[in-house]
């Protein structure tokens, strides 16, 4: 029930008026319990208990009051209440820390530093070592100009054993002071902060910034340990005309970071000018040789062969970025080298042929390829880069060829699986062919099959359908031939009648190895007076043909074997013929566009999980790998799946980008991705390699100089 507030109070001052000081301050009592916000009141009740000598009993209301003006954010009215508290009782500590904070918030530091003496005095008194030491903290640190100040809160913290703390507010004040222009106080500071942590190298880097400032280049040199120290202090150095000093500080950066070709450069031209070639050979022999390419080209050799590959292909790669018509001149190196070093001849032979590709020579990037795989043949990497140029360029020809090597490859390693799929793929696509079979059966063999021919022979009676890396059409399901139903009799028709010959084009036995009926072929009725007309359907992994072939000529009556026979072999290798020119012809990409539309309508309806599940499909299509891996890299990304969107990014950038637009738009997203997930170093190469393809795209230039300073420690 709701109290009459209004005659409450008149009755409380009607009891004052009679001096009767106790009942009045009970009716006060009960408007404040039952209105706890009436700070009017509540500060009323809390001058009563003063004039009552109850003085706890006041500060209690008053620091209540207090507390909730500074909460709701009414400053001033919140700090003289503390103000009141201290008054009435000087030792008060929430009262003097919370008069404290509220005066440094309006820049009286001179009122906020006497409160926080009193509370460490407070302390002090009591033998509170650590609050005494965190009350100098929070003096020290009241006004950020007062530099002297802010080094006595750090040694304060020294007190309390809080080393990192004291070095990184030391590290502050450097900073600032270096800013100022006061480099000599900065050196000061920062050596304290030296004395405290030795091995930090984060001090030593900022004292060398300190003494390159304060003109002392000797103890800067000291103190540097990166090559961009040392090249900053060599500019310094010249600038002042001390030539040799500077050219030795850029030696020292250049063996801090020997992937600094451009420093290596230039000091390769120095030593060359100054007559000193073994000084010049020790950073960058191939400066001697100019800009003549060819002679560029030998030395990039050179540097494979001895096993510096990452120098050799450097070289390689800026004569591309410079010329990209000398890949096939860059190919041959890695041909030459191949031999000796192959991995780093395939890198170059790589390089090569990315840049046939970007041009649109499919035809020149797969002839580069195949040609390092003619001398190195077993080269795993080489063919399965071969095998995915002929994918993206549709060079179906030498697709093939490609996966046979790469089949035989994989069973040279002795990858059974992988070797036994793309065997089987081949004998799918090519079942005529005995060299596909021989391999298939290799593989079999090497995979503990216990009865290889059975399954060969499965497989080409079209009983069990092949498995396919083209994902393109679905499973089929009839046999490589089927024949009408008037003309059927069992697959070993030709056996039983003991046919000498077969029809020109005929699958091998997979038990023998000879000429033989395909296993479901075209049969014949025993008791048919002619061979009636059969209707064949011939399918491999990823395309169904479907042929009739009418064999009318006239047959003895009860003949099979004659009415075989008789059948011409032309028109068998004619049903194969037309079966070698539709598996030339499929579509590989069809699903894949399926795949890729789809997804994108699921996406617009708001399924995302199709979207995703659909966009995977899609991705085996080489010719929708950018795309698809792109939008799945977002995707996972709104669902805060960092790393699968990391994944996803990283073989979208993998990938050829339809437009450069759409490059720039992936590697910074990459870039964000990396960084989120602590990989500063790659984050930094890849806005690099954005920066340097797209110039100033967006913030990208803001990015590099931060996460250089993160990388550098």
């Amino acid at each position: 029930m709701a109290i009459d507030r209004a005659a409450i109070l008149k009755n409380a001052d009607k009891l004052l008026k009679q001096g009767k000081l106790e009942p009045a301050i009970a009716e006060y009592v009960r408007v404040v319990e039952d209105q706890p916000r009436d700070f009017g009141t509540a500060n009323a009740l809390g001058d009563l208990y003063v004039r009552a000598k109850r003085i706890d009993k006041a500060v209690e209301q008053f620091v209540r009051i207090a507390d909730s003006l500074s909460e709701d954010g009414f400053l001033p009215k919140a700090a003289a209440l503390y103000k009141k508290i201290i008054k009435i009782k000087p030792d008060h500590e929430h009262a003097l820390l919370q008069a404290a904070e509220l005066a440094a918030s309006q820049g009286l530091y001179a009122d906020a530093r006497g409160y926080l003496t009193l509370v460490a005095d407070k302390k002090a008194a009591a033998g509170d070592k650590r609050g005494q030491a965190q009350m100098r903290i929070r003096i020290g640190n009241l006004d950020p100009a007062d530099y002297p100040a802010r080094v006595g809160a750090a040694r304060a913290r020294l007190d309390i054993n809080d080393a990192a703390g004291a070095v990184r507010d030391l590290k502050e004040v450097a900073a600032e002071l270096t800013e100022k222009a006061r480099p000599t106080e900065a050196v000061d500071v920062l050596r304290e902060a030296a004395q405290i942590s030795p091995d930090d190298q984060s001090i030593r880097s900022l004292l060398f910034d300190a003494y390159v400032s304060s003109d002392d280049s000797t103890r800067a040199a000291e103190c540097a340990t990166t090559a961009a120290q040392f090249k900053n202090l060599a500019a310094v150095l010249e600038a002042k005309g001390h030539g040799d000093e500077a050219l030795r500080m850029l030696g020292s950066a250049a063996r801090l970071d020997p992937s600094d070709t451009e420093l290596r450069v230039h000091l390769a031209k120095t030593f060359v000018a100054r007559g000193d070639q073994a000084a010049a050979a020790e950073y960058l022999t191939e400066e001697t040789a100019g800009g003549d390419p060819q002679l560029l080209l030998l030395v990039a050799e050179m540097r494979l062969r001895s096993g510096a590959s990452g120098e050799g292909l450097a070289i390689a790669s800026r004569l591309l970025d410079g010329d990209p018509q000398l890949r096939d001149r860059v190919a041959m190196v890695g041909w030459n080298v191949a031999d000796q070093v192959p991995d780093a001849g395939y890198a170059l032979v790589e390089l090569a042929a990315a840049v046939s590709e970007r041009q649109g020579d499919w035809g020149a990037a797969a002839a580069a390829v195949q040609e390092f795989v003619t001398r190195v043949p077993s080269h795993l990497p080489a063919l399965m880069r071969l095998v995915e140029i002929c994918v993206d360029g549709s060079l179906e020809a030498t697709l093939y060829t490609a996966q046979a090597q790469l089949a035989d490859a994989y069973i040279t390693a002795g990858m059974a699986d992988e070797a036994r799929f793309i065997s089987e793929d081949l004998v799918a696509r090519e079942p005529w062919d005995r060299a596909n079979i021989e391999r298939f059966r290799k593989t079999l063999v090497m995979t503990n099959e216990p009865d290889p021919d059975a399954i060969i022979a499965e497989r080409l009676s079209g009983q069990t359908p092949f498995m396919s890396t083209d994902l393109t059409f679905p499973p089929f399901e009839e046999p490589l031939f089927e024949a009408a139903p008037e003309c059927a009799v069992g697959p070993g028709a030709a056996a039983e009648t003991g046919m000498d010959d077969a029809p020109s084009g005929a699958v091998p036995s997979a038990a023998t190895g000879e000429p033989a009926v395909p296993s479901s072929g075209v049969v014949a009725s025993a008791d048919a007076g002619e061979l009636g007309p059969a209707k064949a359907h011939a399918r491999t992994d990823s395309v169904e043909v479907d042929l009739s072939v009418v064999l009318n000529e006239p047959v003895p009556t009860g003949s099979p074997a004659v009415a075989l026979k008789s059948a011409k072999a032309a028109t068998l290798d004619g049903v194969f013929d037309q079966l070698r020119e539709e598996a030339t012809r499929r579509g590989t990409n069809d699903a894949a566009e399926n795949e890729y539309k789809r997804a994108q309508a699921l996406q617009k309806d708001g399924d995302v999980d199709g979207a995703i599940a659909a966009l995977e499909r899609a991705s085996r299509a080489p010719s929708l790998r950018f795309q698809t891996a792109a939008q799945l890299g977002r995707l996972y990304k709104q669902r805060g799946m960092e790393l699968r969107s990391l994944e996803w990014m990283e073989r979208a950038a993998d990938a050829p980008a339809p437009s450069p637009g759409e490059q720039h738009e992936l590697l910074y997203d990459l870039a964000e991705a990396l960084e989120a997930n602590g990989e500063a170093d790659r984050a930094l190469t890849t806005l690099l390699e954005l920066q340097s393809g797209a110039g100033a795209f967006r913030d990208v230039n803001a990015r590099i100089d931060r996460l250089a300073k993160v990388t550098r420690g």
